[in-house]
């Protein structure tokens, strides 16, 4: 199957959401998934995003949608290759200390080799 490349730029709730539905929903069905975050999109990569603590998460969860930290979890358990953007990291002034196990820290360069000819798609 095409390598899947997803680019979070945003850090707010839908975009960090979505693209965690795309990344878990792709990897589970066998596609090569990698999730590259930058500037605000690195927050959710974070060990504790604040993200969880948005109302949509509730809103979510009694609606029977799979929340931003369930996603995380599947994330973390699924074959997705999560990179936070160094640059962004330093744009956001983030520690990569506080970012979640697993999470690599590389740029730009080191995504699109992960990507290939795949597809990417940017949130």
């Amino acid at each position: 199957m095409t390598p899947l490349g997803i680019l979070l730029r945003h850090g707010d709730h839908e975009a960090a959401h979505y693209a965690l539905v795309l990344a878990t929903g792709a990897a589970a069905i066998g596609r090569e998934v990698t999730l590259f975050a930058t500037n605000g999109g690195c927050r959710v990569l974070l060990a504790h995003p604040a993200l969880l603590d948005d109302p949509r998460e509730a809103l979510l969860a009694s609606r029977g949608v799979a929340t931003l930290a369930v996603l995380l979890d599947a994330a973390a358990e699924l074959p997705v290759r999560r990179i936070a953007c160094e640059a962004g990291l330093r744009a956001e002034a983030l520690d990569p200390a506080a970012l979640a196990p697993g999470v690599e820290v590389a740029g730009v360069v080191t995504f699109l080799g992960a990507v290939g000819a795949g597809q990417i798609v940017s949130l």
